[in-house]
């Protein structure tokens, strides 16, 4: 285990797993958090044998409860406000980029800056008491992580405008009926124990095929051409079939079929 100020870092079953430590703030996220957490994945992005990552936060009230007001009252300049977007972005950009999914798993409610960190995301699993809201406009803010991209590619433009409208604090349930959440934690199961049966999928593959897969979906996510994306399907192709894995795999099949 290392930490930093405000994270808790492991790597276990060749997942890493990152735990904001900020419970007595609502694990909000300050300027130097969004800096450790993007230094963290990208630290960790070389690691050729991660199938996963894990997000969460400490505690059991709050994933991340927006940006740290109380730091960025200072911040009034528009050119201060085009430097914490950036600031924020390329963080969240880190998880994004990440090149195996990661799940963010929801310990409480993910609100404003909380919620896009969760849409930085590939999957969310949350606990039963959980909940997300886009509340950004409640201060009269847009959102200011990149998130309201994320937001309209995941349940499309229209939904995600009256989400940003209404800025409602939905339930776990109610926002995995709208494509918000990927999975909820059953009566009498941990969020923990959510996480890991969420992560079974994902340990029957090795990491290089998950690489693969994350890179399609990521190479949608980012906007490139057909052309772009069928380069880089190519590539994982042949790096996994000319890798010992697919061939021990294919021996498995023939021998069972002698």
């Amino acid at each position: 285990m290392t930490s930093t100020e405000s994270l808790i870092v492991t790597i276990s079953d060749n997942v890493l797993r990152v735990c904001i430590n900020r419970p007595e703030k609502r694990n909000c996220l300050s300027r130097n958090v969004l800096a450790e957490l993007g230094q963290v994945f990208a630290d960790h992005s070389t690691d050729t044998s991660l199938r996963a990552a894990v997000l969460t936060g400490a505690g059991d009230k709050s994933f991340a409860a927006g940006g740290d007001l109380k730091e960025f009252v200072a911040l009034r300049s528009e050119e201060d406000a085009q430097g914490l977007f950036r600031h924020a972005n390329e963080a969240l950009s880190a998880i994004r980029r990440f090149p195996v999914p990661v799940i963010a798993a929801l310990n409480g409610v993910a609100l404003g800056g909380g919620a896009e960190l969760a849409l930085a995301c590939d999957f969310r699993v949350a606990a039963t008491h959980a909940g997300m809201g886009f509340v950004q406009g409640k201060l009269n803010i847009s959102t200011g992580f990149g998130g309201g991209t994320d937001l309209i590619q995941l349940v499309g433009a229209h939904r995600a405008l009256g989400l940003l409208i209404n800025a409602e604090i939905m339930d776990a349930h109610k926002a995995r009926a709208i494509g918000l959440i990927d999975a909820v934690a059953e009566q009498e199961e941990s969020l923990d124990q959510c996480v890991e049966r969420f992560l079974q999928p994902l340990y029957a593959h090795v990491p290089q095929v998950l690489r693969s897969f994350k890179a399609q979906a990521l190479g949608q996510r980012l906007g490139l051409t057909r052309a772009e994306r069928e380069r880089n399907e190519q590539a994982g192709f042949v790096e996994t079939w000319v890798h010992p894995d697919h061939w021990a795999a294919a021996d498995r099949v023939l021998a069972r079929k002698a």
